[in-house]
């Protein structure tokens, strides 16, 4: 009779470990288009809120702010133009980092399996 080294061991072949959940990729990119577009979407209405605030809190003032900065960006020439756009950009990448950061506990999905703790 044959004698195992290690008796925690079982003696039948391992199952392969390998096995990808799919059902679980598709969860968590489901999860993280979400979370990345409801980011998206709360750096637009913090563009928004700052022109409202700019504008002093009202509808008329964003208005008036919005189109003198509309006029100015059509009458600008092509090297104003490249300008401004780095300028929104780099203001939307910090914009979204900040939120992401603030959101950071909302990026992994939350576990089906886990139990919420009694208060």
């Amino acid at each position: 009779m044959a004698t195992h080294a290690n008796p925690l061991l079982p003696l039948a072949a391992p199952k392969r470990a390998g096995r990808v959940d799919y059902g679980f990729l598709l969860y968590f990119g489901l999860h993280m288009a979400g979370f990345l577009a409801t980011t998206l979407l709360m750096t637009w209405g913090l563009f928004v809120l700052f022109f409202l605030v700019l504008g002093g809190l009202s509808l008329d003032g964003m208005m008036h702010h919005l189109q003198n900065m509309t006029s100015r960006y059509l009458a600008a020439g092509s090297d104003r133009v490249d300008q401004f756009k780095i300028t929104v950009g780099i203001a939307h990448l910090i914009l979204s980092t900040a939120l992401i950061f603030f959101r950071r506990h909302a990026i992994l999905p939350r576990d089906p399996a886990a139990r919420e703790r009694q208060a």
